[in-house]
Order: structure tokens, then C-alpha cells, then sequence
């Protein structure tokens, strides 16, 4: 079988019924011929288009959508997580199978059917809901973000969005909420903490300030139009808008109010981050604003002209209002377009198109969100903390644009 190398000249003016036909000679090529030769000769539409799919039926419908084979999306598993390819997406929401994932003691196997939530300690009426007894309550659906607190990486030139902070993803959540299910158990005016506590093998548990689970907490049982994946949750999670993302119990199984928080391991010995002085911070729920540029990112190439630079942002504490972009190495910020919807707690797109004269340069972006934080450089961070790394790191990330046309993550130092 004969390999096309080099197209050397299109031919020009084939009739309609050549074409159809597939036989008439398309162009003029350098091709391998099957003992290995490299020779010039004319070639057909037919070898143009080896797998013509209009001259042969394809896959009947089936039972469940597939992704087209040319797409290689796929997450990056390790023994804890797995990251989201955030540089591949379009649009605001994550496909569910492509949400960032981690745990801490595998997937439990749970089945529906059997499965139970527990409202007890300072209430008037201790309750245990079913799976059913949950969906007759009226249901709420919300588009938020979801992110692990420990969502940064950096040390190499070759490392794209989904290495630096792909433990981020969005969906549209379905449930009941839990203030519904507080007003149900009656919760007592002492209350001011509840503990979340999963049905995993860890058995996850977090202590939530009550006002949170009155405010926006959503007990979650579907997420994009279907029931939870098993690696969200199912049948049933803690969705706690904007705030880290342990603290959204998966596969929950039972919530204690009571009047003060509970220290629980993954609150004393995890999930607290260093501040100067050698002081722990507890109890930081809310994430921080942030943004990335997703394109142009690494492994991806460019060429000199126009670039529409893409990205998304967003922040734990409301909406995003502003999204810069510098081209310049950080020395001086334009204004990007941000896209609809721009919601509440959620991943919102931005757009800056930029002329690239193929000097090489450095790009960047910075969010302001609706509390005026602005998202920090590292040396900022570091200033604060004291230290270079650990929960809560939202820096500014910077894509070296080489004159090649290479783009290169800029490690931090």
C-alpha cells in the first residue's frame, strides 16, 4: 500500500461526477510506494480520502454517546486524584467524565437503594432520608465551580493548565436544599455547627458553620441533567458553593448540628495552611479568586500575528468583575472581554485578542473579583504566608511565548 508524503500540485476543474466518483487524479504527489520507494505520481480523490465516510454506513445509533475518536481528552490520574484538561475545554462547564476527582480512600460502591442520610444532634426531630425521600422534596439546580484547596503545582517549563491547577471543574448541580431539610428537622437556635460525614472507607468528616448549610448548601444528587458519577459522590454529596472542596462530602451519609466544631483530623492535621509568625491557619473555606490562560499554553505552538488569548476565572466569594491580560512580561494590563454567563461562584471564560510581532515575551492574566480582591502574584503570596506553597496558592500563572512559536509555563521561583 502506497503512503502519500507530499502533495507537489493540486489539479483544478474536476466535474461534479468525478469527484462523486472519487477516480478522477486530484493531484500530484510524492509518495512512498509499498517496497519503500519515494516516487512522483498522480493520485485519485478515492486515495485522498482513504476513509471517504461518505461511501460507507456508519455506526448505528446507540444506547450512550461517544466521544469522537480524534478527541484525546483524558484526565491525569494519580494515586489520590486525577486533574481536569483544562486547556481542552470549550466553554464553561466540565463533561462529567472529565471532573477532577480526588479522595481519600477510593471509590465506595454504594447502592441507592439501601443508602441513607442521617439529620441529628440539636434539632426537634432527628430524621433519616432516603435516596426517594430526597428527590420529593422541590429540587434546586446551580452552576458552580468545584476546587481542591491544594490546587497548585509548578518546577517545570513543560507543564500545561491541567499540570499547574487542573483540580478545578464545573457542573450544573441538581438537589434539594439543605436549608429545606434544616427546616424539616427543625434545627434549634443553639445550633451553629454542623459535621459532615461521609460513607467512605475514610469516613471524610467536616465541621460547616450551620449559617453556611442555611445560606446555599445543596444536598447534590445529579450533576449535568444525570445522577452523580460515584467519583462525585453517588448517590448523594455536600455541595457548598465557592468553599474548598473537602468540605463538600461526598457520598454523605449523616449531618450532626451541634455547637461547635468538631477538630476532626481532616481539619487539624490536613486542610490548614501555614501564615507568618508560625501561625496554622483553620477553618479557610472560601477559595480565592483566580485565573489561568488555557490558550496559547504549553504543549501548544503559535504564529506571529493575531492570537485570541482564552482563559477562565473565577472566585469562592462571588462573581468576577474584571479579568486582565498583559502580554509585556506583567508590565503593563489590558482589559479582556469576559463571556456570558458571568455567575455567581463560577467558572467564568475570558477573551484578549493580541497581535504577536514574534518577539519573545511573556503573558499573563489577573482577576479582581466583585470584593475587590485581586488574584496575587507568588511573591505576594509568599509575603503573606511565609511560605512557598501549600493550601490556598492562586498565583498569577505566566506562559513564556519563545520566538519559535514554543509556549512554555514560566516555573515559579
Amino acid at each position: 500500500m502506497k503512503k502519500i508524503l507530499r502533495l507537489n500540485q493540486l489539479t483544478t476543474k474536476l466535474s461534479r461526477r468525478a469527484m462523486l466518483g472519487g477516480t478522477a487524479t486530484a493531484a500530484v504527489a510524492i509518495v512512498q510506494t509499498a517496497q519503500g520507494k519515494t516516487v512522483q505520481e498522480s493520485v485519485s480523490i478515492a486515495e485522498l480520502l482513504p476513509d471517504d465516510p461518505t461511501k460507507r454506513v456508519g455506526p448505528l445509533a446507540g444506547e450512550v454517546g461517544t466521544r469522537s475518536s480524534f478527541e484525546k481528552l483524558v484526565k491525569k490520574p494519580s494515586d489520590i486524584s486525577s486533574r481536569s484538561p483544562l486547556q481542552d475545554f470549550y466553554g464553561i462547564i466540565t463533561p462529567s467524565d472529565l471532573h477532577f476527582e480526588r479522595h481519600h480512600a477510593g471509590i465506595p460502591i454504594i447502592d441507592p437503594a439501601r443508602h441513607e442520610l442521617l439529620i441529628h444532634g440539636l434539632v426537634d426531630k432527628p430524621l433519616v432520608f432516603t435516596i426517594a425521600d430526597l428527590k420529593r422534596f422541590p429540587s434546586v439546580s446551580r452552576i458552580a465551580f468545584l476546587e481542591c484547596s491544594g490546587n497548585f503545582r509548578t518546577g517545570k517549563e513543560t507543564m500545561s493548565p491541567q499540570d499547574i491547577c487542573g483540580l478545578t471543574s464545573q457542573s450544573e448541580w441538581t438537589g434539594v436544599k439543605l436549608a429545606t431539610l434544616f427546616r424539616e428537622v427543625g434545627v434549634k437556635p443553639s445550633a451553629s455547627w454542623f459535621l459532615a460525614e461521609g460513607g467512605d472507607a475514610a469516613v471524610m468528616t467536616r465541621s460547616i458553620p450551620v449559617k453556611k448549610g442555611w445560606d446555599d448548601a445543596i444536598i447534590a444528587y445529579a450533576q449535568n441533567g444525570e445522577a452523580l458519577r460515584p467519583e462525585q459522590g453517588y448517590p448523594v454529596r455536600l455541595f457548598l458553593p465557592g468553599w474548598e472542596g473537602n468540605t463538600n462530602v461526598k457520598w454523605l451519609r449523616r449531618i450532626e448540628l451541634g455547637d461547635a466544631p468538631w477538630h476532626t483530623r481532616e481539619e487539624t492535621s490536613k486542610y490548614t495552611e501555614s501564615i507568618k509568625g508560625g501561625k496554622i491557619r483553620q477553618f479557610s473555606f472560601d477559595m480565592d479568586a483566580r485565573s489561568i490562560i488555557t490558550f496559547p499554553a504549553y504543549p501548544k505552538t503559535v504564529e506571529k500575528g493575531w492570537i485570541d488569548i482564552r482563559g477562565i476565572a473565577w472566585s469562592g466569594r462571588g462573581k468576577v468583575v474584571r479579568v486582565e491580560v498583559s502580554t509585556d512580561f506583567g508590565k503593563n494590563w489590558q482589559l479582556a472581554i469576559l463571556q456570558d454567563p458571568i455567575l455567581d461562584k463560577a467558572h467564568t471564560g475570558f477573551r484578549y485578542l493580541w497581535y504577536w510581532n514574534g518577539v519573545e515575551t511573556e503573558i499573563m492574566s489577573r482577576v479582581t473579583d466583585e470584593t475587590g480582591y485581586i488574584q496575587p502574584t507568588f511573591t505576594q503570596l509568599i509575603e503573606a504566608r511565609g511560605s512557598d506553597g501549600g493550601y490556598h496558592f492562586n498565583p498569577i500563572t505566566a506562559w513564556q511565548i519563545k520566538s519559535d512559536g514554543r509556549v512554555l509555563n514560566r516555573p515559579e521561583r
